[in-house]
């Protein structure tokens, strides 16, 4: 599962692959936004992802995170 936070006045997002379901994450997020505690999640690798809930501009959940640029027939 692919995870793209975007944080406030920061121009790169923080982009990481997780174990975790996209329902577990959500309810993460949902959970420290709601209380006013940091977002607490683990990638795929071990390593720890913290951000104040303050600081989450966006977050984007999902099995696949691409961004394409493509031309079309015009």
């Amino acid at each position: 599962m692919d995870i793209e936070l975007g944080i406030q006045n920061v121009a790169r997002t923080v982009t990481f692959s997780t174990e975790q379901s996209a329902d577990e994450v959500n309810n993460v997020i949902a959970e420290a936004v709601e209380n006013g505690k940091t977002i607490n999640l683990t990638d795929d690798k071990g390593r720890r992802i913290v951000v104040p809930t303050g600081s989450l501009g966006y977050a984007i959940i999902g099995s696949e995170t691409k961004h394409a640029v493509g031309f079309g027939n015009l």
